[in-house]
């Protein structure tokens, strides 16, 4: 049996904030909000006067705890809980969504989602990624429902930093990259053809806009290409996500998962080091050194970290291993057509930090 959830309404464009009063209008009257530091306060002139206009009352604005952990969704669940609240607003990264997400499953409410960086596709996933208290990967928790509604106002992510914008086109770009490295060729399916159609689109919207996004960024401008891109990491990367009727991450996220290991890269990005990933998933598949190069280079254009050394110059050779050695022991990794080793994981990295640079 095949199951499928998708978000109910997605708001999406400039200033769609200003609309998040009457979409949880619809949804309940007592909305708790939960979130990142910088999330809240992202929105704190705009969100709680769109629910008072709307006659509703919040019931929390609470930070979600730093990390997406058992502990923090029990903590934020009994808080729901207590105050009677009938839906949960999450707003900012995809830890706090993914948070948000969780605890209003535990609660049996909706959840709204308003991503404030637009670096990953959690915004739109049934799906939390979650961490043990000292950061480690734990798991992937799968969730029976997708949000009920998500807002992404292109106008406030506009002025968020570069880097988070790069994190979500590194990620997006993994729907492509890693779709096509464990595909088996089998289109028969409608849910195949379209979660593979869909990674392809996330692809070529990238290559086509990806560059003059960032640039929108760094004029802290909404552009016709920013919103494409936004498209991609928010509506495209989720569809390839939920359409998917198996596995749809590989060797990218793999070494994300390995990177969480380590003090000293945890916590630079998950879109980051997922697209520095990329670039070793394709060294992995033996690509010929033009695949490499253009992906090296769409990859630049998108201010995605090129090698190791981008991500941390001071790693120790322990380290390097431990990372490699948790990688290849990831959930993730599973999904590889053929069996990944250590040395060739190892091998894939220095392929890509000693390419030759454009």
């Amino acid at each position: 049996m095949q199951k499928t959830w998708f978000p109910a309404q997605v708001v999406r464009g400039e200033n769609a904030l200003e609309h998040i009063g009457e979409i949880c209008a619809l949804l309940g009257k007592r909305p708790f909000v939960l979130g990142g530091e910088q999330g809240l306060a992202s929105v704190a002139d705009g969100l709680p006067q769109q629910l008072s206009q709307a006659n509703l009352t919040h019931t929390g604005w609470e930070w979600f705890g730093g990390e997406c952990t058992p502990g923090h969704i029990a903590r934020l669940t009994k808080m729901a809980q207590d105050t009677n609240s009938d839906v949960i607003i999450a707003v900012g990264g995809g830890k706090a969504l993914d948070t948000g997400k969780a605890v209003a499953f535990h609660c049996r409410l909706p959840v709204i989602t308003v991503p404030t960086i637009a670096a990953t596709c959690a915004a739109v996933t049934p799906l939390s990624i979650r961490y043990q208290d000292d950061g480690h990967f734990l798991d992937l928790y799968h969730l029976p429902v997708a949000p009920a509604a998500v807002v992404v106002d292109s106008t406030r992510l506009s002025r968020s930093p570069l880097r988070w914008l790069a994190a979500g086109l590194g990620d997006t770009l993994a729907k492509w990259y890693e779709f096509r490295a464990i595909s088996t060729g089998d289109s028969t399916s409608g849910f195949a053809a379209s979660s593979q159609a869909n990674s392809e689109i996330c692809y070529k919207l990238i290559a086509a806009h990806g560059a003059a996004a960032c640039q929108a960024v760094v004029s802290q401008r909404a552009s016709p290409a920013f919103e494409q891109v936004l498209d991609a990491i928010f509506l495209f990367a989720g569809l390839t996500s939920l359409m998917s009727s198996g596995a749809h991450a590989a060797a990218a996220h793999a070494l994300y998962e390995g990177f969480t290991v380590c003090d000293k890269t945890r916590a630079f990005g998950h879109g980051l080091l997922v697209g520095y990933g990329n670039l070793c998933l394709l060294a992995l598949e033996n690509r010929s050194d033009e695949d490499l190069a253009e992906a090296i280079a769409l990859a630049q254009a998108c201010s995605v970290p090129l090698r190791l050394n981008d991500i941390c110059p001071s790693l120790s050779e322990e380290e390097r291993d431990s990372i490699i050695h948790a990688a290849i022991h990831a959930p993730d990794m599973t999904n590889m057509p053929f069996p990944v080793s250590a040395q060739q994981l190892s091998d894939a990295m220095k392929r890509v930090d000693n390419f030759p640079a454009s």
